[in-house]
């Protein structure tokens, strides 16, 4: 399933996308994606029910919101593809740590005040160091929650995946050396249009993630490149993390961000921004 949260009438609702032009809203409970999550197997039974016999209604006629709102802050992986750990190392902004190439997941947070949805704004004129960039990345949206995951284990706690475009502030990360400001700047967190449930995705790893500004492809890499696959994300946060249902993991950026060009090409007020994975849809943004 294709599973959204949308705005119809001033009303926020879940459903299931049933065709690229119609939703079938969900009759409650539960209201809310994360509910959704939560409720497990019984609730993507009882929301398969209702997708294929509910009556839709047009897309057109509905705003799509970002598809989920977890708990927690959205966890995200840096430097997770050779080729983009490279560039960021190279670029000077990388105040994290020496290595081109990270021994061990690098691990950090955006704020949920950052989240935004499909075509909404992104308000790069705040950003008073015109260093804002782009990041197209896979994210994984966490099922079943629990402590301690192994890698052998973690896709039975994958619920589904959607698109996240970690935009970033480059110099407010490297000024702090901590992510998370540089990360968390509001507006800086697309996400969507929907959450594609694991059931539909049989090989994860065959996706690629591709990002376009203003029409021009900038990204394009299979998710088979990432340094830590899902397994090991999954794995290595819940060592101490206790993820819950609903939680979402972006799983790192290609190669071919803004601050890869010399000079760096940013996000510019007017900028179009579009990240597409395969079967998953795309996400596109204009800056303001």
């Amino acid at each position: 399933m294709r599973l959204v949260t949308f705005e119809q009438e001033g009303t926020t609702r879940i459903g299931a996308l049933r065709s690229d032009d119609e939703v079938v809203p969900f009759a409650g409970p539960p209201y809310t994606m994360a509910e959704l999550v939560a409720a497990g197997t019984a609730g993507l039974e009882a929301a398969a029910a209702q997708l294929a016999e509910a009556p839709g209604i047009a897309l057109a006629d509905v705003r799509l919101l970002a598809p989920i709102r977890p708990r927690n802050n959205v966890m995200c992986i840096g430097k997770n593809y050779v080729e983009h750990a490279s560039e960021f190392a190279g670029s000077g902004f990388d105040a994290s740590q020496k290595q081109a190439v990270p021994e061990h997941p690098i691990v950090f947070t955006k704020a949920l005040s950052s989240i935004i949805a499909p075509g909404e704004p992104m308000d790069v004129s705040a950003d008073s160091t015109g260093t804002s960039d782009y990041e197209g990345e896979l994210a994984v949206v966490v099922g079943r929650g629990g402590r301690g995951i192994a890698a052998a284990d973690a896709f039975d706690h994958v619920f589904g995946y959607t698109v996240v475009n970690d935009m970033t502030v480059r110099e407010l990360q490297r000024r702090h050396v901590q992510f998370f400001l540089g990360k968390s700047a509001a507006t800086y967190c697309p996400m969507g249009p929907a959450i594609v449930t694991r059931d539909e995705v049989p090989d994860v790893t065959a996706l690629w993630v591709r990002t376009t500004v203003n029409g021009e492809e900038r990204q394009a890499a299979p998710v088979e490149d990432l340094i830590f696959d899902i397994p090991t994300l999954i794995s290595t946060i819940s060592a101490s993390v206790l993820l819950e249902p609903g939680d979402v993991i972006a799983t790192g950026t290609p190669a071919g961000v803004g601050i890869g060009f010399t000079p760096p090409r940013y996000v510019r007020p007017g900028d179009v921004v579009s990240v597409t994975i395969d079967g998953l849809g795309t996400l596109t943004n204009p800056a303001v």
